[in-house]
């Protein structure tokens, strides 16, 4: 199979990937990712493909949001040798943060992250499991720039196309393994 087709072809990921139908609330499909966690193939062939994604792109750090972002973030910082930071959910760090409110499907909610964790000019990779509505995302970019980083791209798992998450993360290069 040639390189782009098997870069387009996310069934081996769908198959991995439970749908929960009106979770959180009705009328929603949660996608269940811990089917896929538990693979260890498909784990493993998740992150190669996210690191292969943002192969040619240069990172400093990863960033992964709390908390499914940390299990694919980490592993990504890991293979590609940069740092890995968490964005955390309001009061869970311990030292001086930056903070950013951002919208969710169903409410709002806020991200945090160490003041420290990023430098002017590092070049960011942001990761995480879902791109529904781009609230978390954006958010999470917010927080870079107002460090002064650099976001070089974004990376997901599954991206619901529906909700149009695109649209509020600007020009920032975003892959994602499946588009539902």
């Amino acid at each position: 199979m040639p390189a782009d087709q098997q870069r387009s072809d996310s069934t081996w990921l769908r198959a991995l990937v439970r749908d929960i139908a009106d979770y959180p609330q009705p009328g929603v499909v949660f996608r269940d990712i811990t089917p896929l966690l538990g693979d260890s193939v498909g784990f493993h062939r998740a992150i190669i493909e996210l690191v292969d994604r943002f192969d040619a792109v240069p990172v400093d750090r990863v960033l992964g949001m709390e908390a499914r972002g940390f299990i694919l973030a980490a592993p990504v910082a890991f293979s590609i040798g940069a740092g890995f930071v968490p964005v955390r959910k309001s009061g869970k760090l311990p030292w001086a943060v930056v903070r950013e409110e951002y919208s969710l499907e169903y409410g709002t909610d806020k991200l945090e992250m160490h003041r420290d964790a990023i430098h002017p000019g590092e070049r960011i990779l942001v990761i995480d499991d879902v791109l529904a509505t781009g609230g978390t995302a954006s958010a999470t970019c917010r927080l870079v720039e107002e460090l002064g980083g650099v976001v070089v791209g974004l990376g997901f798992l599954i991206e619901i196309g529906g909700l149009n998450g695109r649209s509020k993360l600007g020009s920032h290069r975003v892959e994602s393994l499946a588009v539902y």
